[in-house]
């Protein structure tokens, strides 16, 4: 009896995270929509509406078009079709600084082509940095113990995919990785298999959008933004042509300091995300106010910030070197924590059904709750 207790408990604690998790991912759209796309002639094993997810990327991602461009770009080809069958649909890289949306715009898509922002395979290369960690991604050798069972960190079914619709991994921090790991994931690159060191099990990403991130270049892309800003420079502007000529020129130059050039060669695109700029911060911030609403529903309430709450929140919270997570770091400090307190300690609601005005903890400006 305890263990069978034990198990109810586990299926309780699982269905309460569960709950929560859908909260939040909760979809603008119908996702049995994206799966019917309008050209039904297409000769494709994939189903999906490229419009309706490209709403969805461009709602949740700000500021970084040439990134969404692109993310646009290798949907057509893996909608077509028209990828070589041996190797991965597509091997992106991500590069930019911390805070900018790499990492989100993967699960953005992973949302949208799913329902559920995890429905990826995200593998942290921080983790594999020493190489005898290498076998948490090729498998124990042989003679070593779980070398027959063929274990490795990698989730089959996500990198897989289902009928219709691509697999996706996410390989995180890449830079970190150990010597022995990129060259593992040279053979991935080339023929779409990984067979386990043992040789007991074949892993399959030929049906696999693949991405990575990495800071690579990040200080030296801001530094050469930063000089762009001279007078001089605002008096006569390098054309975007040639500042995407001159980025493009530092990052392959750092890339082939830290990787092989194999290892380069074999990457489809990379995408370089610009840094946040303040012109932007406002809409981020509206972003996260909209996700946070929608975390409130289960209490009745949902909140609205004049604009100069919202000021308030990014010369409070904005720091350029931390991007985006400064900004959520200041939500949580001057709404969230404001809200909390409010929702503790008070259940009153007036006549009309609302929550009573409170001065919240940002200047004095007031935040309405108003009852749904």
């Amino acid at each position: 009896m305890p263990f069978l207790n034990d198990m109810l408990d586990d299926i309780e604690k699982k269905k309460v995270v569960r709950e929560a998790l859908n909260v939040e991912t909760t979809l603008d759209i119908d996702v049995s929509k994206v799966h019917k796309s309008s050209n039904k002639k297409l000769n494709s094993r994939y189903k999906f509406d490229i419009p309706l997810i490209m709403g969805m990327v461009e709602s949740e991602i700000i500021g970084q078009q040439q990134a969404v461009k692109s993310i646009n770009d290798m949907l057509e080809i893996v909608r077509a079709d028209i990828t070589d069958p041996r190797k991965p649909l597509y091997i992106s890289l991500l590069l930019g600084p911390t805070g900018v949306g790499k990492t989100e715009i993967v699960r953005v898509l992973a949302k949208a082509l799913y329902g559920d922002s995890d429905e990826f395979c995200r593998i942290d290369m921080n983790t594999l940095s020493q190489s005898h960690y290498a076998a948490s991604l090729t498998g124990a050798p042989p003679g070593y113990v779980g070398s027959k069972e063929g274990t490795t960190i990698i989730d089959e079914d996500k990198i897989e995919g289902k009928a219709g619709i691509p697999g996706i991994i996410l390989f995180d921090e890449l830079e970190k990785a150990s010597a022995e790991v990129l060259q593992a994931l040279l053979n991935v690159f080339d023929n779409g298999l990984l067979t386990v060191a043992s040789g007991e099990k074949t892993y399959n990403f030929r049906n696999s959008i693949i991405f990575m991130t990495s800071n690579l270049a990040a200080n030296e892309i801001q530094q050469y933004e930063e000089g762009q800003k001279t007078f001089l420079r605002k008096i006569l502007p390098r054309s975007q042509d040639k500042r995407n000529k001159y980025v493009s020129k530092i990052v392959n130059k750092k890339m082939i300091e830290v990787f092989s050039p194999e290892f380069v060669n074999r990457i489809d695109n990379i995408i370089i995300f610009n840094w946040i700029e303040e012109e932007t911060v406002h809409k981020i911030i509206e972003l996260e106010i909209k996700k946070l609403n929608k975390r409130l529903i289960k209490h009745k309430i949902c909140i609205e910030l004049d604009c100069d709450v919202i000021n308030y929140i990014v010369s409070d919270g904005f720091d350029k070197q931390f991007g985006a997570r400064s900004l959520k770091r200041a939500v949580r400090k001057n709404i969230e924590l404001s809200i909390a307190e409010h929702l503790i300690n008070s259940n009153n609601y007036n006549e009309y059904g609302e929550i009573e005005s409170y001065q919240a903890i940002l200047k004095n400006k007031i935040i309405t709750f108003i009852k749904r």
